[in-house]
């Protein structure tokens, strides 16, 4: 009975022998796929801060874009404004210069209508006559200034001997 039991105890242990090295085993085979999960997952932390350095720099790159972008349509804006002022104060010349234009074309007409070849004869005739006018009237007033000039004279020496004579007879 001794020898019975011994044998169920060896075949126990025979068991447990093999149990514990399938046991090991599966240990072993954990150890080995919790190393590989263990890489697996620094290798993937390692991708994710990747991931996350690559995002904060697309992101940067955005906000950068974005303030060009801006500072560009800023800018453009700036330029259409100036280009409107530039087309204002153009049309602007452009009216006034349109506006002498048909000042100088009525001039040119008003002319023209009066002194067309017909009118001409009369014109110089008129001209002739105000010329002679002028003339006259010119000879007349030189007439006139010339004997108020004489008569400035004869009192300057009416006032000469009177002096003179006012002196001599204090003395």
């Amino acid at each position: 009975m001794l020898q019975q039991d011994k044998r169920a105890l060896e075949e126990e242990m025979k068991e447990l022998k093999s149990d514990s090295d399938s046991l090991q085993k599966n240990l072993e085979t954990l150890h080995t796929e919790a190393f590989q999960l263990e890489g697996i997952h620094r290798e993937k932390e390692e991708m994710c801060r990747k991931l996350q350095f690559q995002f904060e720099e697309s992101v940067q790159g955005f906000v950068r874009q974005l303030n060009q972008n801006k500072k560009s349509e800023e800018l453009l804006e700036q330029y259409r404004c100036e280009i409107q002022e530039f087309k204002l104060k153009h049309r602007k010349q452009q009216m006034k210069f349109e506006n002498q234009l048909h000042q100088l074309i009525e001039q040119h007409k008003n002319l023209h209508s009066i002194f067309t070849p017909e009118r001409l004869p009369d014109e110089i005739e008129s001209a002739e006559k105000t010329k002679s006018q002028l003339l006259s009237a010119e000879q007349l007033k030189l007439a006139q200034l010339q004997r108020l000039d004489e008569e400035l004279g004869d009192m300057r020496k009416q006032k000469q001997l009177g002096t003179t004579a006012a002196e001599t007879h204090e003395q």
